[in-house]
Formats: C-alpha cells, structure tokens, sequence
C-alpha cells in the first residue's frame, strides 16, 4: 500500500488545498505504480501545532513560513 504523510502547519491549508494534495500524490502514485495502487493509497495531512517543529535549530512558525519569499 503506497503512503504519503504531509506535515503542515497547522491553518496552513484549505480543505480544498489539503483535498489537491490528497489527489495529486494519489494520482502520482497510480502513475508510478498503476492505477491498481489508487484504492489502496493512504495520503495523511497532519496539522502540526505552530512552533511544534522546526529547522536549522529554530521553532518553525506559520508567520515565519509566510515571510519566505515565494517564486
């Protein structure tokens, strides 16, 4: 059974995004290993809590994700 786990921070994403991200892994799954794969993908969107995680030695927060520049 193919699996993906996404870790967000928490209010990152719509349910509409959550949903797209959901679709899209398990479509990529299908391509990879054949649309036998699609009824047994498992795709997890976890919310993790603001400051619950972080990189480079420091708390990650949804208002520090926001300040990176996008492309």
């Amino acid at each position: 059974m193919p699996f993906a786990n996404f870790k967000v921070p928490a209010g990152a994403l719509t349910a509409e995004q959550k949903e797209q991200i959901i679709t899209r892994t398990t479509d990529l799954y299908a391509e990879i290993f054949g649309d036998s794969a699609r009824a047994t993908t498992l795709v997890l969107v976890e919310e993790v809590a603001d400051a619950g995680w972080g990189i480079g030695g420091g708390a990650l927060t949804l208002a520090k994700i926001r300040q990176t520049p996008q492309e």
